[in-house]
């Protein structure tokens, strides 16, 4: 803040060294930071972005696992199987405890018309039974590109 010293308002002896001082209240130092408050929120603002649209991508390559793990399919309705077996999502956890002591992680294979809720559910249901999830992907079939 920057004072300006001079006669009090309304004396015309401006020039001629009053005793009254005055204060003015220097904006610049103010602008400056509002300018740079305001590029910062112009560079972050897409980030901001709620409920952003996904296109997930098709897969160029699947890798080879030597590991076999109980499978978790879901159909396209929704009905879960665990290795081929219809599963209740409540004992899913429990169930693959009790079939495959020693795992500590599923394959979860869903079709793909299938709603993103019931693979949501099943995904947080292996989570709290403390089970790795590893997701099933189909290659991309490279023949019909050509």
């Amino acid at each position: 803040m920057a004072f300006t010293v001079g006669p009090a308002s309304g004396s015309r002896s401006r020039f001629r060294g009053g005793t009254g001082t005055f204060a003015d209240i220097n904006i610049v130092p103010l602008v400056d930071v509002v300018l740079v408050l305001l590029i910062i929120f112009m560079m972050t603002a897409h980030v901001m972005e709620f409920g952003l649209e996904v296109d997930v991508p098709k897969v160029n390559k699947v890798k080879d696992t030597t590991q076999v793990l109980p499978v978790v399919s879901i159909t396209k309705d929704g009905d879960l199987y665990l290795n081929d077996k219809q599963a209740n999502i409540n004992e899913l956890g429990d169930e693959i405890k009790r079939r495959f002591p020693r795992t500590d992680a599923v394959y979860v294979r869903a079709d793909k018309a299938t709603t993103f809720d019931p693979i949501a559910q099943v995904i947080a249901a292996l989570g709290d039974a403390q089970l790795k999830v590893n997701l099933v992907t189909q290659p991309e079939d490279t023949a019909k590109r050509r």
